[in-house]
């Protein structure tokens, strides 16, 4: 097992396609916080979101990737998000016997966000870590998983808005100063122009393949935010998280950025 306990914690993301058949994930994440290392949680959930929207007849609409989130689809993300997928997370956890405890970017304000893009409505793009109450609770012995939900500022008000999960991630990596940046997929990592994976990526290949094409869709925001970690200083390693004992054998496993 290849885990290496240090005082700079980890970011673990779990994406919403990997969120019904998560492995050992669980299993993992208890035996690295129980070998003393600190861990957050980020997690997406965007399918069940759309589950619950057509449930409730309000349709699903995306722009670039980005869920278009107005007054009717705010609330039902943010209770999915930050209530039913953050909780199933938590119990999980804590059924392996991880202290977890599940918040937002709002809790606290631990997450500041800016809407950019009036278009897509109450679409957060974060821009500040407060990383007070996730330290204390590291302190305290506890893991944090947080939801994709955070705030912004408008007319002096703070108002809920829906951000996408990889660039909370990216963003929480970077404030805190992580170990690693680490994304749980559905796949095995990121793919050349053959189909096969490539190991260890830089960020002017990673460029070249969003730019023709090979990469794309849901795995581009999870590359550029692994490239912002980088540039930071911070490892980024995108794997195949329904692989069993992944997160403890990280070794020649999915896409390692350089």
């Amino acid at each position: 097992m290849n885990v290496e306990p240090n005082n700079k914690p980890t970011v673990i993301k779990v994406g919403g396609s990997t969120l019904e058949d998560t492995g050992t994930t669980f299993q993992d994440i208890a035996t690295r916080t129980k070998n003393g290392e600190q861990i957050v949680v980020v997690h997406g959930g965007g399918p069940e979101a759309s589950q619950w929207l057509k449930k409730m007849d309000i349709e699903s609409r995306f722009e670039n990737g980005l869920r278009v989130t107005d007054e009717k689809v705010l609330p039902v993300v943010t209770a999915v998000y930050a209530g039913l997928i953050n909780k199933r997370l938590v119990e999980a956890l804590n059924n392996e016997g991880v202290q977890a405890v599940g918040l937002s970017g709002l809790d606290g304000e631990i997450i500041t966000s800016n809407i950019n893009n009036q278009a897509l409505g109450y679409v957060g793009e974060p821009n500040q870590v407060n990383p007070k109450l996730l330290r204390t609770l590291f302190e305290s012995g506890y893991t944090p998983v947080i939801s994709p939900i955070s705030f912004a500022i408008t007319n002096g008000q703070r108002k809920t808005v829906n951000v996408n999960a990889d660039s909370i991630a990216s963003i929480l990596a970077i404030a805190l100063e992580a170990k690693k940046l680490l994304f749980l997929t559905d796949t095995d990592g990121v793919s050349d122009s053959n189909q096969e994976r490539i190991p260890i990526i830089s960020e002017d290949a990673s460029l070249d393949l969003i730019a023709n094409g090979i990469i794309s869709g849901g795995m581009i925001p999870k590359v550029q935010a692994c490239l912002a970690v980088v540039r930071e200083g911070v490892q980024a390693q995108i794997v195949d998280g329904q692989r069993a004992g992944i997160l403890l054998n990280l070794a020649d496993q999915g896409t390692l950025f350089k």
